[in-house]
């Protein structure tokens, strides 16, 4: 299923899209689009039932916002060099187990909203990552454990970070990382049963019309499965938990000198195959 909150900042309401590309009320059926449903497998079920059967009525998305898709997401955990292609462009060695950092859950926003180029910055970078969202809790996941079982599904990220509050201003990455608008999710929550292996996936990104990144999941260094089960020995991860698994080569950090990075105006395009695709047109803070 591909579910999706669609509506004014905060009064969003939860949708899905069917197989035809029909937009979908869900407002009858859940109240929304979180971990509470996705830890629900009884309410998910009606809500599986209910788009077979046609039963849910139809949403004319001419003009229709729509918000990131999953609400009162609780910690947004991130995993930093993870792909091959992007360790090489930076000069940086592969790390030897999993980089991690978070980004606060009010960075999320909608996959088309604005996003914002914080005050004094001349290095905000793109990054388009598979978003893992988590839908059964996971803690201490053994070796013998299959970790894909906790997952309920995927979406589109934009990793946004600033890299001169990242690199060069002492400290940890989270200066980079946690700037307003800094984390666009969705369009979708594509639940993991109709995405099948997420090491297969194309991740794709423009900037101004020119492609930049061009990666595949295949790249990663820690696939999915080992990053969840990884994560799930430093803290508990809950449903509606969201993990950002890194990104493949292309940012501008990597770029030779002078450096592409977003100014206001620039216009910023990504997809994940299967997942969908964000738009995002860059203001000043």
């Amino acid at each position: 299923m591909k579910l999706l909150r669609v509506g004014t900042e905060g009064a969003e309401r939860p949708a899905l899209l069917n197989a035809a590309g029909v937009l979908r009320d869900l407002t009858g059926i859940v109240d929304d689009i979180d971990g509470a449903l996705l830890a629900d497998a009884a309410a998910l079920g009606r809500v599986r039932a209910a788009a077979e059967a046609g039963e849910l009525p139809a949403l004319d998305a001419t003009g229709l916002r729509i918000g990131p898709p999953l609400g009162r997401i609780g910690k947004v955990v991130c995993i930093g060099l993870n792909y091959h292609d992007h360790a090489r462009e930076t000069g940086a060695e592969p790390p030897a187990e999993p980089v991690v950092f978070f980004k606060a859950a009010d960075t999320v926003v909608g996959p088309n909203d604005t996003v914002l180029v914080p005050r004094g910055s001349v290095k905000t970078d793109w990054e388009v990552e598979l978003a893992v969202v988590i839908g059964r809790t996971a803690r201490y996941v053994a070796d013998d454990e299959d970790p894909l079982a906790y997952v309920a599904g995927y979406a589109v990220a934009h990793d946004v970070s600033e890299r001169e509050f990242q690199i060069e201003r002492g400290g940890t990455w989270d200066k980079g990382k946690n700037c307003e608008t800094f984390n666009p999710l969705g369009p979708w929550l594509v639940t993991a049963d109709e995405v099948g292996d997420p090491q297969d996936l194309s991740l794709k990104l423009w900037v101004n019309g020119e492609l930049k990144q061009d990666g595949t999941t295949a790249e990663q260094i820690f696939p999915v499965a080992e990053v969840v089960r990884y994560v799930s020995q430093f803290m508990v991860l809950y449903p509606g938990d969201v993990i950002n698994t890194g990104t493949p080569a292309g940012v501008a950090l990597g770029a030779p000198e002078p450096k592409p990075f977003l100014r206001a105006g620039d216009v910023v395009e990504l997809e994940i195959s299967g997942l969908g695709r964000q738009r995002q047109e860059f203001k000043d803070a």
